[in-house]
């Protein structure tokens, strides 16, 4: 295979801002990665990402909506949870005491996927997490 040919597939899924929608997006993202070795954890950051989205931005509101996407390839996963924005904050990884009730979710995401990017734009954020199927290229020393 040409090094510059990608041979991803893509799927999104939009959801409105009701908490129920979090389970149709955990299962929507079981289906998609039924017998990948990452399909667990793809799963877990989903609900993560959807719940945060939720909870935290004018997706939860009236009318609000949140937008999921997942790429797979061979060599890794991108699972992509855009919201509505409405807030004067992008999320951001914490870390958190033990006895804390909130705040740690974006953590635990860092720590399952091998690499969380956080975008903002005019209309809202969009959090990706990676899972790598094998170390990615530039890690290694020439």
């Amino acid at each position: 295979m040409h090094e510059y040919t990608s041979t991803a597939r893509v799927w999104g899924l939009t959801c409105p801002g009701f908490p129920e929608e979090v389970s149709r997006a955990r299962r929507w993202t079981r289906d998609i990665l039924r017998g990948s070795p990452w399909a667990e954890d793809a799963e877990l950051i989903v609900s993560e990402l959807s719940a945060n989205a939720i909870l935290h931005t004018a997706s939860g509101q009236e009318a609000g909506s949140f937008h999921l996407a997942l790429a797979v390839s061979a060599q890794a996963i991108a699972l992509s949870v855009t919201d509505d924005g409405g807030t004067g904050t992008a999320p951001k990884v914490e870390r958190q005491d033990q006895d804390a009730e909130h705040g740690r979710g974006l953590g635990m995401v860092s720590v399952i996927a091998h690499r969380v990017v956080v975008h903002e734009s005019d209309g809202g954020h969009t959090v990706t997490a990676e899972l790598f199927a094998a170390p990615p290229a530039g890690d290694h020393p020439c």
